[in-house]
């Protein structure tokens, strides 16, 4: 078990570490360091293969030492500008060296710096390729005029194709630091955009640049008659095979970084609708989906708190009122209801109030009360109302109940012998009874109380008071006990009382001994 638990301990760690602030810098520092230079270094090669093979310049004998110049000047750019361009892009994306380690909420400004880092590095790409299409283009354009505008047109047009591949490759390794700026705030809306424009430049960057460049080959090809049926042929299947290749790499990292926050969406519905409401999902997108996530948590932590509202409104005013008020809303006044009612009061409780500390009387008043409520629910009935030391049940209000009058009888049995066995040092008295009440909500339109008002009520206090006084402690009603059916059968006639306030007498019954 040692071992089990210091295996434990020690992949606890290993989590922490892993998913802490300074963890996630490294993992976007390294993952971005790679993926930019992969995606210039094979932008430079095929650049390189595209300008001398494929489309070569016109009227020009590419032998090996223009070759040898042009790859010693493309190194040479390349070792000073892909730094450059690195150290350009970071420099932006600087803040989160000092916000990611120290695990504090970001300010807004930290969280725009984040979901504008994939446009950040995409510019700083932007700035490497237009420099090399100025300085190869020159370069060309001294050994023909055609040969320039061409290579910087390869270039450039390369350029856009590096810098969407860019975009999308930094906006999929920003995601966690994306994640961990957005998880504690709204998602600022102010630069979100659409799907629709997401798609829009996905298209343009990825598919419709390429095709452009095929497009240029044809209209070059057309216009100065230079080359053959096959090295036109040779090109246009290359360039056609970069397309193909080009427009399929940037479309699924445009439908992942689309796709993948509505996954996430979708199965926290999911959840959602089994039942589990403590969910939220990773905002991280900087598009409308990205507020489509923030909305989603908004509607998870609402739902939240109206079902802890729910459940403590129905703690406070019972189930079945709860349930009412939200189904049929909420009107003062009330109706005529044929209700058992039981009334149990404890004996000495100012006593115990006085010779006990408050707290010690609190907690055993609450175990006496939680013992009442068990039994009444489970009879179907509802505590209505605790005064002091006292509760007031009810059964067949709010929701009608056909059984209310053997079912408030049982209650009444249970309740006394539970009470007697687990809190021994409680004295109290039960009375049960039934009649017409007028059941319904009392009070002001900004506060009222669900509640019941009749000769019943009354009439069960009453009956709780003599109870105190007789040794099974419970005394039921005539009117209650003829309407109990079976369970009334086994209760024992005990005597006639005209109880205080009351004019006529009443006809009570004790509990049958267990």
């Amino acid at each position: 078990m040692a071992v089990e638990e210091l295996s434990a301990t020690r992949l606890d760690g290993v989590r922490r570490r892993w998913s802490s602030g300074k963890a996630v810098l490294v993992r976007a520092t390294v993952s971005l360091l790679i993926g930019m230079v992969g995606a210039n270094l094979i932008g430079g090669v095929a650049v390189f293969v595209t300008a001398i093979w494929v489309v070569p310049e016109p009227h020009i004998n590419h032998t090996n030492a223009v070759i040898v110049d042009d790859l010693i000047v493309a190194v040479i750019y390349g070792a000073i500008a892909v730094p450059l361009g690195i150290a350009l892009g970071f420099k932006q994306l600087s803040s989160l060296a000092s916000w990611l380690p120290s695990e504090q909420e970001p300010t807004v400004e930290q969280q725009l710096v984040v979901l504008r880092g994939p446009r950040t590095l995409a510019r700083a790409t932007g700035f490497l390729w237009a420099g090399a299409a100025v300085l190869f283009g020159g370069i060309a354009l001294t050994r023909s005029v055609d040969g320039g505008i061409r290579i910087a047109t390869i270039i450039a047009l390369s350029g856009l194709i590096t810098c969407s591949v860019t975009y999308r490759l930094s906006e999929r390794l920003l995601r966690e630091s994306a994640g961990r700026a957005l998880s504690a705030s709204p998602h600022p809306q102010n630069i979100a955009q659409s799907v629709a424009v997401r798609s829009m430049m996905t298209w343009v960057l990825g598919s419709g640049t390429p095709i452009l460049g095929v497009v240029l080959l044809g209209v070059a090809s057309i216009w100065d008659s230079v080359g053959s049926r096959y090295d036109l042929a040779f090109a246009m299947a290359v360039l056609g095979g970069n397309c193909l290749l080009v427009g399929a790499v940037t479309t699924f990292f445009a439908t992942r970084a689309t796709a993948d926050p509505i996954v996430s969406v979708r199965r926290a519905l999911a959840r959602i609708e089994a039942g589990e409401l403590d969910v939220s999902v990773p905002v991280y997108d900087g598009t409308d989906v990205g507020l489509l996530q923030a909305g989603f948590n908004r509607m998870a932590a609402g739902l939240r708190e109206r079902e802890q509202l729910r459940d403590l409104f129905g703690r406070h005013v019972g189930v079945d009122v709860a349930r009412q008020a939200l189904e049929h809303g909420v009107e003062l006044g009330g109706e005529q209801r044929d209700l058992a009612v039981l009334f149990i009061d404890l004996v000495g409780s100012t006593r115990l109030a006085t010779q006990r500390p408050a707290a010690e009387v609190v907690e055993l008043l609450n175990r006496f009360f939680a013992i009442v409520v068990e039994i009444v629910e489970a009879n179907g009935g509802l505590v209505n109302k605790f005064a002091g030391d006292a509760a007031l049940a009810i059964f067949g209000a709010p929701a009608p109940l056909e059984d209310r009058h053997a079912r408030a009888l049982d209650a009444a049995r249970t309740v006394a012998r539970r009470v007697s066995l687990e809190l021994p040092e409680c004295d109290f008295g039960v009375g049960v009874t039934a009649g017409l009440t007028v059941a319904g909500n009392v009070g002001a339109t900004s506060r009222l109380e669900y509640t019941v008002i009749g000769d019943p009520v009354n009439e069960a206090s009453r009956l709780a008071e003599v109870a105190k006084t007789i040794p099974s402690r419970v005394i039921a009603s005539g009117d209650v006990v003829a309407a109990a059916g079976d369970e009334g059968a086994r209760w024992s006639r005990a005597d006639e009382l005209t109880l205080r306030g009351r004019v006529e007498p009443t006809m009570i019954f004790t509990p049958p001994q267990d």
